[in-house]
C-alpha cells in the first residue's frame, strides 16, 4: 500500500479514541513503553498487554500470496477519494489511489510516488512535478499530466463536494500541464503546507469521470479506479468490499494477493468473527474487549495484541450558528457539566486520555500549560446565570425570554459509547436545569446532517494531520461553507489572523508557537468540548507477520504485512 499524502482532518465515526501513553514523539518504528493511567482518578487502569510493533522473525522472508481480511467499521458513503470525507472511504482508498508524493511514514519527509522528481522554485510558490512514465490505472491506461489537472480541476470546482479538501487550496493560484508527464502548479503566496497538499492530491481518471455525469453522484464513487497497488473488485453493499493485487502495477509488490474489508458495525460482533477465524484484523477494539475479552490462553495463542499512538480526538460540537450555542460562557458551562473524568474510568475503563484541545497532545503543537475544564456544576450554573438562564417558571429547566434550555445531541448509532456518554452526561445536564435529547443515527444520514448543520449539537472524531493546519476546522472563511468542516460555525478573527500567519511559516518553532496560541483561544471559546485522544488498541491473527507501527497516520503500513505459505488460508482465491 502507498499512503496518499493529503494529510488533513478526517472524519471518524469511532467512539472516544482510545489510549493513555505519556506525551512523546517517536520518529522510528515501534518502541515505547506500554500507556500508563491518564490521570490521579484512573491511578486502577492499565493498557494490560499488547506490544507497539510487530516485527518479523529474525532472517523470515516473506512470502506472496493469500487474502488478508480485516473489519471496516462502517460502510462508507462513496469511495471517490475527491468527495470522501471519512475514514472508512480513506482507509479502503490507501490501497486503491496515489498522489504525485509519498510520505515517510518513520520521518515525516516528502519523498516521489506518482511524480518522480519535483523542483521548488526559490518563491516558494511555483511548484514542477515530472510524472513517471511507467504508470496505469486499474483500466490499463497511462496516468498522464491530464488526470493530474483534471483531479485539482474537480477539487477547485464549487460544484463539487470537496470543501474540506479545497479549503487547503484556498491559495492556489494556477495549475497547468507543461507536457504529457509535466504540472506546474503556482501559488498565491508561500504556503507551508503546499508541497504536501499538492503531492498528496489522489489523482483520479479523468477518462472515466469526465463523461457528462455529476461528479458528486458519479458511479465511480462505487466502483473507483486508481493506480494504487491493489484495484477495486466487488462492493456488496452492508458486507464487504474486496480489493485484489493488481498485475500492472508500477512500483513494488504487496505480498497479499487479495485483501477484503467485511463490514461489522458492531463491536462484539467483529469480535466474535475474529475468534471465530473469518477475520484477520480489528484496527480499533473496545476497552472492554481489550481487559476483559482478549487475555485468555485460547487468545493470547492465536492472536497478538497491539497499541500504538493515533493522532486523533473525539469532541462535543456545539452549533453556534444557534442562539443557544451563541455565548462563550454557555459552552464553557456544557464543558464543565460534562464529567470526562468520570466516563473516563466508568466507560472507558481509563485507558484513554482527556482531551483539550485541537492538536493532538503527544505533539509540540499542543499548548502543555492548557489543561482541560474540570467537572464542575456549581461553577458552571453561575455561567449560565450570567448569560440569562434561569428557571423562572419552576419547571426544572432554565429558560431564557421564554425558551427552555433545550437541545439534541446527535451521534451514529454504531458506537456503543457514545450512547453511554450520552446517558451520563443527561443525567447531569438534567439536574443543573438542561433537557438534552439523545437522538442516534446511521452515520451516512449522522454525517449528512452534520455537513448542512442539521443538529444542535455532535458527538464525533478528528483524525489529525502530522504538520497541523487548522484552517480547515476553526478558519471564520469555511463557516458558511456547506459541508466543509467547520460545521460549528466558530468565527474568530485572532484564531483567524493566527492561522493565517501559520500557513505563511516555514520555521517549525514559529508555527508551534502560532498553534498554541490558537489552542489557548479555542480551549477558552469552547466550539468544541473536547472530549479523549490517545493510543488505538488493535488485535490482529499471528499468522499476520511484519506488523510495524508509525507515528504518522495511518500508523500502519499494510504493504509490510505478509502470511507465511504455511499460514495462508482463505482458499477462494482468485475468485471473489
Amino acid at each position: 500500500m502507498k499512503k496518499a499524502t493529503a494529510a488533513l482532518a478526517v472524519m471518524l465515526c469511532l467512539a472516544a479514541i482510545s489510549g493513555c501513553k505519556k506525551a512523546e514523539t517517536q520518529n522510528t518504528p515501534g518502541g515505547g513503553p506500554a500507556p500508563e493511567p491518564a490521570n490521579e482518578s484512573c491511578a486502577g487502569g492499565k493498557t494490560t498487554g499488547g506490544v507497539t510493533s510487530l516485527p518479523a522473525p529474525a532472517g523470515e522472508q516473506p512470502d506472496d500470496g493469500g487474502k488478508l481480511v480485516r473489519r471496516l467499521e462502517a460502510e462508507p458513503p462513496t469511495l471517490n477519494p475527491i468527495t470522501g470525507t471519512d475514514v472508512s472511504e480513506q482507509d479502503i482508498n490507501l490501497f486503491i489511489m496515489e498522489g504525485l508524493l509519498d510520505i515517510d511514514l518513520a520521518t515525516g519527509e516528502l519523498k516521489p510516488l506518482l511524480a518522480e522528481r519535483w523542483e521548488v522554485a526559490d518563491d516558494k510558490v511555483t511548484f514542477t512535478f515530472h510524472l513517471r512514465h511507467d504508470v496505469t490505472f486499474h483500466d490499463g491506461k497511462p496516468m498522464t499530466a491530464a488526470d493530474v489537472i483534471y483531479s485539482i480541476d474537480r477539487i477547485m470546482d464549487p460544484k463539487v463536494d470537496a470543501a474540506g479538501l479545497r479549503s487547503y487550496f484556498s491559495d492556489c493560484e494556477s495549475y497547468k500541464k507543461l507536457d504529457d508527464y509535466t504540472v506546474q502548479i503556482k501559488w498565491k503566496k508561500p504556503y507551508f503546507k503546499a508541497l504536501e497538499m499538492v503531492g498528496g492530491v489522489p489523482i483520479v481518471p479523468r477518462h472515466v469521470l469526465d463523461d457528462g455525469t455529476d461528479f458528486n453522484q458519479h458511479p465511480y464513487g462505487r466502483k473507483p479506479v486508481g493506480t494504487g497497488p491493489y484495484r477495486f473488485v466487488e462492493w456488496d453493499t452492508g458486507q464487504k468490499i474486496v480489493l485484489e493485487r493488481y498485475p500492472g502495477y508500477w512500483g513494488k509488490r504487496p505480498h497479499f494477493e487479495r485483501v477484503e474489508f467485511k463490514i461489522l458495525t458492531n463491536d462484539d460482533v467483529a469480535l466474535q468473527v475474529l475468534k471465530k477465524g473469518e477475520l484477520d484484523f480489528i484496527e480499533r477494539v473496545k476497552r472492554v474487549q481489550w481487559l476483559k475479552q482478549t487475555g485468555g490462553k485460547d487468545f493470547t495463542h492465536r492472536f497478538n495484541k497491539l497499541h500504538y499512538n493515533y493522532p486523533s480526538y473525539s469532541y462535543l460540537g456545539w452549533n453556534m450558528r444557534k442562539p443557544l450555542f451563541s455565548d462563550q460562557r454557555v459552552r464553557q458551562a456544557l464543558t464543565m457539566l460534562l464529567n470526562r473524568e468520570a466516563m473516563l474510568k466508568e466507560i472507558f475503563y481509563c485507558l484513554g486520555h482527556v482531551a483539550n484541545g485541537p492538536f493532538y497532545y503527544t505533539t509540540p503543537y499542543a499548548d502543555p500549560d492548557i489543561k482541560p475544564f474540570a467537572y464542575d456544576p456549581e461553577r458552571a450554573r453561575q455561567l449560565l446565570a450570567e448569560a440569562g438562564w434561569k428557571d423562572t417558571d419552576g419547571d426544572g429547566v432554565l429558560d431564557r425570554d421564554g425558551a427552555p434550555f433545550r437541545f439534541e445531541l446527535s451521534f451514529t448509532a454504531d458506537v456503543p459509547e457514545w450512547e453511554q456518554m450520552a446517558v451520563m452526561y443527561r443525567q447531569d445536564l438534567k439536574k443543573a436545569g438542561i433537557d438534552m435529547v439523545i437522538r442516534k443515527l446511521e452515520w451516512a444520514v449522522f454525517l449528512e446532517n452534520v455537513q448542512r448543520w442539521k443538529f444542535d449539537a455532535c458527538a464525533m472524531a478528528w483524525a489529525l494531520d502530522a504538520n497541523p493546519d487548522p484552517y480547515q476546522l476553526f478558519h471564520g472563511s469555511q463557516a458558511d461553507i456547506s459541508a466543509s468542516s467547520n460545521h460549528v460555525g466558530f468565527k474568530n478573527a485572532e484564531v483567524d489572523r493566527l492561522i493565517e500567519l501559520n500557513r505563511a511559516e516555514f520555521d517549525r518553532d514559529k508555527r508551534i508557537e502560532y498553534c498554541r496560541q490558537i489552542h489557548r483561544i479555542i480551549h477558552d471559546q469552547q466550539p468544541y468540548t473536547f472530549f479523549l485522544t490517545g493510543e488505538r488498541l488493535s488485535v490482529l491473527n499471528k499468522r499476520i507477520h511484519n506488523v510495524l507501527t508509525y507515528p504518522i497516520r495511518p500508523c500502519l503500513m499494510f504493504n509490510d504485512w505478509y502470511a507465511p505459505k504455511s499460514l495462508q488460508k482463505y482458499k477462494d482465491l482468485p475468485g471473489p
